[in-house]
Order: structure tokens, then C-alpha cells, then sequence
């Protein structure tokens, strides 16, 4: 973007359908403006992946995901060598008589190894820096966070066979977490951080006539009213504003002029995930949260 503020990252974000609060474009733009990576808690559902993937669309740069999960290594996460290439490398160099003379350098060059998201994202050479999207931290063992922290501070990765590998341009690096644990407080230190809580009946009925601009306006405000009741029930995941546009769609889809208990009671699992959250709405209590907005 030429000119980077605020206003304008709210707008861009809006142009590419994310309503970004302000505090949330306050801390996207803090990020960039000060090369920063961003931190980014909330629960499941409300968008912080989806942050990455449209700030990449609004630099025109480059998204690179890492999704972490239990038992993540470096081997997937860094970079591995490619054996299989090496090895036919090896037999090539015997072929050729060459094979005692060669060093060790002609088979562990860059030539064979395969760059994994975070080296990817630290050697990338096009113009704009690439996103690099750290997804779901929080699912990633201790030791990996700890390595991860190392990586971040220099913006560097060692390869043993190679040397250090720098950036040359960081990567705007935006960190996602949906607080199954608390992530290290050293890494918390070296980003700045943001909580993306559950939208606002407002907020989020913009963002849905933004993603899905065909759900009849009089619906929208019915299933908007219905979820954001839906989030004050003792339930064992509440939806977030991802399953409110899979619902309104497949309502849509459906043909619904409005909220009809039938209708309501067949769709629920576009928006609750758990047996027991489904049977709890059905068992009632779907009619009871369609009769409040009724009356309301």
C-alpha cells in the first residue's frame, strides 16, 4: 500500500470483505509499521486466520501457512533434505567415477534441500515480504514454541551443511492462537498482541451481508439475533461468526424467507458442532430462542 494508516487498512481490509474493528486495524498497522509479529487470541471461528489471509491480499504479498499441531519438528516446519535426490545424486557420481573425490558439499547444498514454511517465508526474494501465517501455536509442543522464538528474534534459521540462512526482508508474521494453552510469555514479549472477541450484533450483521450480500436483510437480522442468543446458552461450543455464514448460507440455500423452528432444528449442524449442543436445540430449545426474537 502507498500510504499506510488506519483509516486506510480499514478500508482495504473492507475492500477485500474483513470488517476490521479499529483495534484491530490499530494493531495490524502497529505490526507492520514497527516489524513486529502480531499475536493474535480469540476463540475459534472469529477470524483471525482470516486476518492473515487478507492482509496478504491487501500487500499483494505472498501467504505462507504454518499449521502447527502436537509432535511438529523442524523437519516440517524448517526444512528436510530431499533423500531420495540425494541418493540419485550419489549413484550418478559412482557412475562417473567420481564418487571418491566428491565432497560432502555436492550432495548437502541448496540444491537438495526442501524449504518448509518458516525457511520459505525467511529466503523468500520477491519484492514485497510474504505473510508468513503461524496457525493455532497453542497446538504446538513447548520445545517447538521455544525453537520458535529463536527463529523470530533474528529472523535467521541455521542449516548445519549450509550456514545461516537470513532474511533479507522479514516476513510480516501474524501468530494465531485459540488459548487450548497459554502460550510461553517470551514469545508473547517479542509480538504484540490482540484479542478478537465474538462480534457485536452489528458488526457482525455487516459481516454478513459483506460475505453473503444475497441473504434477504430481514433473515440476516434473524440469524444474527438467533446467534449471538445462541452464544449466552450453556453449550459445549458456541458458533462463531465462520459457522453464522455457513448457516445463512445454507438457509439461503434452502430458499428461507425467515427463521421457521422446522427449518432451524434441520440446519443446526451448520452451526454447532457437538451431539449434545444439537440434541440440547432440538430438545426445545431452538423454539425457545426463535420465540425471544419473536417477541423481541
Amino acid at each position: 500500500m502507498a500510504t499506510l494508516s488506519i483509516d486506510s487498512l480499514r478500508a482495504a481490509f473492507e475492500a477485500e470483505r474483513y470488517i476490521a474493528d479499529r483495534d484491530l486495524a490499530t494493531a495490524v498497522y502497529l505490526s507492520l509499521t514497527l516489524d513486529r509479529p502480531l499475536l493474535l487470541e480469540g476463540e475459534a471461528g472469529v477470524g483471525k486466520t482470516e486476518v492473515a489471509r487478507t492482509l496478504a491480499a491487501v500487500l499483494k504479498a505472498e501467504l505462507i501457512r504454518l499449521q502447527c499441531y502436537e509432535g511438529l519438528d523442524v523437519n516440517t516446519a524448517v526444512y528436510e533434505w530431499d533423500y531420495p535426490r540425494q541418493m540419485m545424486e550419489i549413484r550418478l557420481l559412482e557412475a562417473r567415477g567420481e564418487a571418491k573425490t566428491a565432497a560432502t558439499k555436492d550432495i548437502f547444498s541448496e540444491e537438495f534441500l526442501i524449504r518448509r514454511p518458516l525457511l520459505k517465508a525467511l529466503a523468500n526474494s520477491r519484492p514485497e515480504p510474504p505473510v508468513l501465517l503461524i496457525d493455532e501455536v497453542d497446538r504446538a509442543d513447548e520445545e517447538f514454541e521455544a525453537y520458535l522464538l529463536e527463529v523470530l528474534s533474528d529472523f535467521a534459521v541455521t542449516v548445519p551443511e549450509i550456514g545461516t540462512i537470513k532474511a533479507e526482508r522479514p516476513p510480516r508474521v501474524i501468530i494465531t492462537s485459540n488459548r487450548t494453552r497459554e502460550v510461553h510469555d517470551a514469545l508473547k514479549r517479542r509480538c504484540l498482541y490482540h484479542w478478537i472477541d465474538y462480534p457485536t450484533s452489528e458488526r457482525e450483521l455487516e459481516i454478513l451481508a459483506r460475505r453473503l450480500p444475497g441473504v434477504p436483510e430481514s433473515l440476516a437480522r434473524e440469524i444474527v439475533a438467533f446467534v449471538q442468543r445462541l452464544r449466552q446458552a450453556d453449550l459445549t461450543k458456541v458458533p462463531g461468526v465462520a459457522e453464522t455464514i455457513d448457516w445463512a448460507a445454507a438457509l439461503v440455500a434452502l430458499g428461507s424467507k425467515r427463521l421457521e423452528a422446522d427449518q432451524v432444528e434441520r440446519t443446526l449442524g451448520a452451526l454447532l458442532k457437538y451431539q449434545e449442543d444439537v440434541s440440547a436445540m432440538r430438545s426445545g430449545g431452538a423454539r425457545k430462542l426463535l420465540d425471544e426474537i419473536h417477541a423481541a
